[in-house]
C-alpha cells in the first residue's frame, strides 16, 4: 500500500533530574555539596532509507516518545543520557510542524538524518549551585522537558522528470516505453492511484528519473480527485512532459486540457508553473492528421518546440528521451528547500537549545490570571522543583532579578492573584525573597 502522507505526534525525552546529596567522608566533618546531573533526554530523529517507499508504518502508529535520561546520583555521579529514537523513512520525506507550519527537514539522500525533536537537557545536581553564602544548597534542578510536537510526513518523488496530463494521456503508457516500469495500464480514468518511477537509459553513461503522475483534472490544487497528494509528487522534479491525447476519442479538447492543466499548475505553486515544459501530442497512429496540425499550429504561437509520438506503438519515443536529457544537461539540480530553511539536519544526537530570553506578561481580567510568556523562563521554571523549599525560593529570586516580580506589581498584582508560567501555575505572594537562595548569574543569563 502507498502512503505518502502522515501526521504524527513526537516527544523527545526529558533530561533525567539533578540529585541533592553530600560528601559523607571519614575525617571530612564539613562535606560539600556532591549531587551529580541528569542525563540528557533522547532526541527523535528521521533517517532516510533508500530501501523504503512508502510512509505505511506510520499509519498505524501514530505517536512516538525517546525515553528520558538517567537522574544524577550522590558522589557527584551524572546519570547517563538516553538513547535516540530513530525513525526511518523513504528518501524524498520532508517533515514539517503541524501547527506552525516550520519545515524540520527534508531528506533527500540516502542516509540523511535529521533532529525533528530534541531531547532535554539534564537538570544540575546541588554540586552546583553551592556559594560563598549558600554552601549547603539543599535543592537541584529537574531536567529539562523534551520537545513535544505534532509532525507531517510528506513523502515527494524524487525524479528529474514529471510526466503530466489528463486521465488516458498515456502516461503510463509512455513511462512503460521509456523504460522498465510496468504500471497497470487500463482504458479507464484513474487508473493509476500513486505515481510510477522509471529509470530510463539514454546511453552508457547517461540516464534519468521519470515519474508518471496520476491524472490531473480540474480543481487539482484545491484537492479535487486527490489533486494535493498527486501535485506534491511534481514538486521536486525540473523538468514537465505534458501530454496531450491527441486522438479525440475520449470527447476531450486537448487544447482546452492544455489549459486546465496549467491554471491548476499555476494555483497549486508558483514553483510549478515556472518548470519548464515539452509538449507532447501523443496517440498519434489513431489521431486525425489535420487535427494534429491544428493543435500544433494553435500552440505553436504559445509554446516551444511541439513533439508528436504514440507511446503504444514506440513512435517517436526515443527521439522524446535524446530531447529530455538534452533538456535536463541545462536545467540546474536545485533542492526543493534551502539549507537555510531546513531548521536542523546533523548526524549527532540533541544539542543544546536556544531559548529566546524575552518574556511577556498578559493579564486576564475575568479569570484574574496572569500569564508569564517566553522559552527561557518557561523553561526555568519547569525545571525547578516546585515541592522543594530551597528551589522555589531560588526562583522567586530569580523573578525580582530579571524584573518580573516589579512587572507584575506594577500592572496591579494583588495577594492572591493567579501566576501561570508554562504549565505552572500558583498564586502571587507579594514579599521579598529573605535569602538568595543560590541565585547566580547564569540563572539569569538563562532567559533574563
Amino acid at each position: 500500500m502507498f502512503v505518502d502522507e502522515v501526521k504524527v505526534e513526537i516527544k523527545a525525552g526529558d533530561g533525567g533530574n539533578g540529585s541533592i546529596a553530600f560528601r559523607r567522608e571519614k575525617y571530612v566533618p564539613h562535606g560539600g555539596p556532591a549531587g551529580g546531573d541528569g542525563g540528557a533526554g533522547g532526541s527523535v530523529i528521521l533517517e532516510s532509507d533508500s530501501n523504503l517507499s512508502t510512509l505505511l508504518d506510520f499509519r498505524y502508529q501514530h505517536k512516538y516518545e525517546a525515553p528520558r535520561g538517567g537522574h544524577g546520583a550522590s558522589k557527584q555521579m551524572h546519570g547517563p543520557d538516553a538513547t535516540d529514537l530513530v525513525l526511518r523513512v523513504p528518501v524524498g520525506t520532508s517533515a514539517t510542524d503541524a501547527d506552525t507550519g516550520q519545515i524540520l527537514a527534508d531528506l533527500t539522500k540516502h542516509g540523511q538524518k535529521a533532529i525533528i525533536a530534541s531531547g532535554g537537557r539534564g537538570g544540575r545536581g546541588n554540586m552546583h549551585f553551592g556559594s560563598s553564602t549558600q554552601q549547603a544548597p539543599k535543592f537541584s534542578e529537574n531536567g529539562e522537558p523534551g520537545e513535544h510536537r505534532f509532525v507531517k510526513l510528506e513523502l515527494k518523488l524524487l525524479a528529474d522528470v514529471g510526466i503530466i496530463g489528463f486521465p488516458n494521456a498515456g502516461k503510463s503508457t509512455l513511462i512503460a516505453a521509456m523504460s522498465a516500469a510496468r504500471p497497470k495500464i487500463a482504458d479507464y480514468p484513474f487508473t493509476t492511484l500513486v505515481p510510477n518511477l522509471g529509470l530510463v537509459r539514454v546511453d552508457e553513461e547517461k540516464n534519468f528519473v521519470a515519474a508518471d503522475i496520476p491524472g490531473l483534472i480540474e480543481g487539482a490544487s484545491e484537492g479535487i480527485g486527490l489533486g494535493h497528494q498527486f501535485l506534491r509528487h511534481i514538486e521536486r522534479t525540473r523538468l514537465l512532459v505534458h501530454m496531450i491525447d491527441a486522438s479525440g476519442i475520449t470527447g476531450r479538447d486537448p487544447l482546452e486540457d492544455f489549459d486546465i492543466i496549467n491554471r491548476e499548475l499555476a494555483a497549486y505553486s508558483d514553483r510549478l508553473a515556472a518548470l519548464p515544459q515539452i509538449v507532447v501530442l501523443n496517440k498519434s497512429d489513431v489521431a486525425d492528421p489535420e487535427e494534429i496540425d491544428l493543435i500544433r499550429d494553435t500552440l505553436g504561437e504559445r509554446i516551444q518546440g511541439l513533439l508528436t509520438i504514440s507511446a503504444a506503438t514506440g513512435h517517436g519515443v526515443r527521439d522524446l528521451v535524446y530531447i529530455i536529457a538534452q533538456r535536463l544537461e541545462n536545467l540546474p539540480s536545485e533542492p526543493l528547500i534551502s539549507e537555510e530553511e531546513i531548521v536542523r539536519i546533523t548526524a549527532n544526537g540533541a544539542g543544546r537549545r536556544r531559548f529566546d530570553k524575552r518574556w511577556t506578561i498578559e493579564y486576564d481580567p475575568s479569570e484574574q490570571l496572569f500569564t508569564i510568556k517566553g522559552t527561557g523562563i518557561e523553561r526555568f521554571v519547569a525545571m525547578t522543583n516546585m515541592t522543594n523549599e530551597e528551589g522555589v525560593k531560588r526562583l522567586q529570586k530569580t523573578m525580582e532579578k530579571i524584573g518580573v516580580v516589579a512587572k507584575l506589581k506594577s500592572l496591579g498584582a494583588k495577594e492572591g492573584d493567579s501566576v501561570k508560567i508554562g504549565e505552572s501555575e500558583f498564586s502571587y505572594i507579594d514579599e521579598d525573597a529573605e535569602d538568595d537562595a543560590g541565585v547566580s548569574d547564569h540563572d539569569e543569563e538563562e532567559f533574563g
